[in-house]
């Protein structure tokens, strides 16, 4: 039998591993070990969101922390190299571009073990991104990659990886987008207070999204998206999971009182910003997928709603995720104000832009991936 350690290292991560592992789940010659890096805590983490997934707890629990970059990235190291010895599997399988993803990836490596990165490829050409540091560094020593997208593809071939080394398999977070949907009717996978929230919506509203550094950590700009935010709130309600680092900036730059009262306090959700704790996904996918526009620096929420045909618009300059501008509904409006308000403008008259569903995002990128991984060990072992 086949060992196989699959890496996550935040809650997100989870999203893009599960379908893998229930992939594996039926083949008799794979053993899957999970290992949670613990680059993240996350209390939202309890076994009920391991049976939502439809996926076991994490057989290793690293309980890497917070840090700088270096310290959690030498931390996850020395704990995987120890997980690494002990059960000497014939594949690590890491996700995305996390630090968790990079430290597990030289582990690996130095350890003579072949290394395959899900979501190889993907370039936003902005080098002040840890992200894109990340997703370089992965890719100069993986071993197998699986690519999301063609652009994925051509940016490994233009960096010299051999052809026959990549696989273009479609998106293991649209595998978990559909899974997920499939069971969110049942009245037990969301929230009540979701639920109520949702029904008291108008059939126009916005959902939000904002964590990034180049977003919250800026106080002009992120005093701006908040005056922003205030306009849209007059025509439509905005409703805006708050993100901790988001809420931190809030209360260091002492920019609450910017905000239009909260509709939810006064009971009236027709307009107005409905600030909320962080959801889990259930929940934000039960409010997201029938929104009028969503808001986003998030990377996975660009390709989502492209799935979903929802219209997005990303708070950034560029994207490593181009085909969800190219061939989705995904635009790029970055820090200018004056056409975020214009591009909503146009999506509430009807104007917005229409996209299509990319090639192989059609929910079995996952048993593509694990039917490769089989073909590749097996011929390996000869």
């Amino acid at each position: 039998m086949k060992k196989i350690i699959l890496v996550a290292g935040a809650r997100p991560n989870f999203m893009k591993i599960a379908p893998i592992l229930r992939a594996i789940g039926v083949h008799n010659d794979l053993n899957a070990i999970l290992v949670h890096t613990g680059q993240h805590y996350d209390d939202n983490m309890s076994d009920a969101f391991f049976s939502g997934l439809g996926i076991k707890k994490p057989d290793y629990y690293l309980d890497a922390g917070s840090g700088t970059h270096a310290v959690q990235t030498a931390n996850i190291m020395i704990s995987f190299e120890e997980v690494c010895r002990q059960e000497m599997p014939d594949m690590v399988v890491v996700v995305g571009d996390v630090n968790s993803t990079i430290a597990t990836g030289l582990v690996a490596k130095k350890l003579h073990i072949t290394l395959a990165h899900i979501e190889a490829g993907l370039r936003s050409r902005d080098r002040q991104m840890p992200e894109e540091i990340n997703r370089l560094a992965t890719d100069a020593i993986t071993d197998l990659f699986f690519t999301t997208e063609n652009n994925g593809t051509q940016n490994l071939l233009a960096e010299g990886h051999d052809k026959d080394s990549i696989y273009f398999v479609g998106h293991v977070m649209i595998d978990n987008l559909f899974y997920q949907l499939s069971k969110i009717d049942n009245i037990d996978a969301i929230t009540p207070s979701i639920r109520s929230l949702k029904d008291s919506l108008p059939e126009r509203y916005l959902c939000m999204t904002l964590h990034r550094p180049s977003n919250v950590d800026d106080k002009s700009i992120l005093t701006d998206l908040i005056e922003s935010l205030n306009e849209i709130a007059c025509d439509m309600p905005v409703v805006f999971p708050c993100h901790p680092r988001t809420r931190s900036r809030i209360d260091e730059f002492r920019l609450d009182h910017l905000f239009v009262k909260n509709a939810a306090v006064l009971n009236d959700v027709s307009k107005g910003i409905i600030i909320t704790d962080p959801l889990n996904y259930n929940d934000f996918l039960y409010l997201w997928k029938d929104c009028k526009v969503m808001l986003t620096d998030s990377g996975g929420l660009q390709e989502e709603t492209t799935a979903l045909g929802v219209p997005c618009l990303t708070l950034r300059e560029n994207t490593e995720r181009p085909i969800t501008v190219h061939v989705g509904t995904n635009i790029l409006v970055g820090h200018d104000m004056k056409k975020l308000r214009s591009e909503v403008e146009k999506i509430l008259h009807g104007r917005n832009k229409t996209g299509s569903i990319p090639d192989l995002w059609d929910g079995k990128a996952s048993e593509r991936i694990v039917n490769h991984i089989c073909r590749y060990l097996e011929e390996s072992s000869i």
